[in-house]
């Protein structure tokens, strides 16, 4: 998890937010909880977001595949296409989460791609499906985020220590 990796972003988007000193990757990564469960950002654009993450340390006590952590990854693989989506003058916000779990997975590494399904001024919606190393799915998710503008008094996104 410590591992440094890079997520692919389109140059507009990189021109975008580093004339605002953002820096991408941390704005756009999982979170402090998408951290603890190794969740990995490979591939980030309106169009398509690429995440993965680990069955290991995320699993139920079955030793399957917590249906939880298919919904943190669907809803972190989500939002980031939807803020994305948004532009650097609105913030995404989950409002509607659903997900239909297919198969149950013991190991290795799950990859979650998403999609939209609607692209508008003041929501988004990202089809997200998530597949096991066999290509096998997983779990179909739907995330809708409303898209509201940024207010000065926003609390802004603060990278996970270490």
């Amino acid at each position: 998890m410590g591992e440094e990796h890079h997520v692919k972003f389109p140059q507009e988007v990189i021109d975008e937010y580093a004339a605002m000193g953002v820096d991408l990757v941390a704005m756009f990564s999982a979170g402090h909880l998408g951290t603890r469960m190794g969740v990995q950002i490979v591939e980030a654009s309106p169009e398509r977001v690429v995440g993965t993450m680990p069955v290991e340390g995320n699993t139920q006590p079955y030793g399957l595949l917590h249906g939880g952590a298919s919904a943190v990854l669907a809803e972190t693989l989500g939002s980031v296409g939807s803020m994305l989506h948004a532009g650097s003058s609105k913030i995404a916000v989950g409002v509607d989460l659903n997900c239909t779990h297919h198969r149950g997975v013991r190991s290795g590494l799950v990859t979650g791609v998403a999609t939209p399904l609607h692209r508008g001024r003041s929501t988004a919606t990202y089809e997200i499906v998530i597949s096991d190393e066999q290509g096998k799915r997983v779990c179909s998710a739907r995330l809708t985020c409303m898209l509201r503008d940024v207010n000065p008094g926003d609390a802004q996104y603060v990278p996970p220590a270490g």
